[in-house]
């Protein structure tokens, strides 16, 4: 089950977090942006080949201590179709490292479309009887507030081809309780979200005991963070929001289970940007500075965990 072989690596590496490669390309070294502007003009496939090497690199620092990334595809729809090729070349070579990897797509359809969706992003396509991959990650973010319609079509391709979703229910962002926090006959639509991930799940329990059917829930609300991870034994987490977005470690902990394991935490700007942020750091450095702040984080989360202390 393929968020079984997400929790495996991160017990070998001890470190239950994910790098989100978020690229802006006012983010990348001026040396890397020069490189390909001198090569193919201030152009969109100028701009994709350089972040394409700037996740490269990135990975290069990372994947021995960090067990997935986490791309977030409308930062590579902005570049074009070369950054969509960009999106794919990072996935490829991601898991050629051994990293899994969860694209963070969000997508949220019915039906035929939704379908496509799961083809385009989990599962194959068939050209002239020749099954292709277009970009194979091993996870997908969904929104599932279309219901079963919009979640049914990757179950099946979750099961046949080892994928895993995770669904959004208890979201980061400040807004989220204008929807979320309401209540269906006193129960939280986040939690009515959470136990349909339950329901969803329950027939692809993997040997951790948690579903290819997975959550997110940020690091911004702990209380919440800690209802759900009590309500929905079998879902495991997606956690957004830790750093930049304000969540701390602390409250993060609440995610895991007894044994330290039923989530994954996310960090983009601050490992993407750790260079920047650090005065006596060379940007020709920008990778070591991203390793520096992955170990701190690794460090920071699992202090509060009992089971890698």
């Amino acid at each position: 089950m393929s968020l079984d072989r997400l929790m495996k690596r991160i017990d070998e590496i001890h470190n239950p977090s994910v790098a989100g490669l978020d690229p802006k390309l006012e983010y990348i070294p001026r040396f890397i942006q020069d490189k390909f502007f001198v090569m193919k003009g201030r152009t969109l496939e100028a701009a994709a080949d350089a972040i394409l090497a700037y996740n490269k690199a990135l990975i290069d620092a990372l994947y021995d201590i960090v067990p997935a990334i986490k791309p977030q595809a409308a930062y590579y729809e902005m570049y074009g179709w070369a950054g969509m090729r960009t999106l794919s070349e990072t996935i490829r070579y991601a898991q050629k490292k051994g990293m899994f990897v969860i694209t963070d797509g969000k997508r949220n359809d019915i039906g035929a479309t939704m379908t496509a969706y799961a083809a385009a992003h989990l599962g194959t396509v068939e050209v002239d009887g020749i099954s292709q991959i277009p970009f194979g990650a091993d996870a997908l973010t969904v929104n599932g507030y279309l219901g079963s319609d919009g979640i049914t079509p990757l179950l099946d391709i979750c099961e046949k081809q080892d994928k895993g979703i995770f669904v959004l229910a208890k979201t980061s962002n400040p807004s989220s309780g204008e929807l979320q926090d309401q209540q269906i006959n006193g129960t939280p639509i986040y939690s009515v979200m959470g136990d349909m991930c339950e329901t969803w799940g329950k027939d692809q329990i993997g040997s951790y005991g948690y579903s290819a059917i997975g959550a997110v829930v940020g690091a911004t609300y702990p209380k919440q963070l800690a209802q759900l991870r009590e309500r929905l034994p079998h879902t495991m987490f997606l956690v957004p929001g830790y750093g930049a977005q304000g969540g701390g470690a602390q409250g993060v902990a609440a995610a895991f289970d007894m044994q330290g394991r039923g989530a994954v935490v996310n960090s983009s700007r601050a490992i993407l940007c750790a260079w920047k942020k650090d005065p006596n750091c060379s940007e020709t450095d920008f990778a070591g500075a991203a390793r520096r702040e992955a170990i701190r984080m690794r460090d920071d989360i699992t202090s509060y965990l009992h089971s890698f202390t």
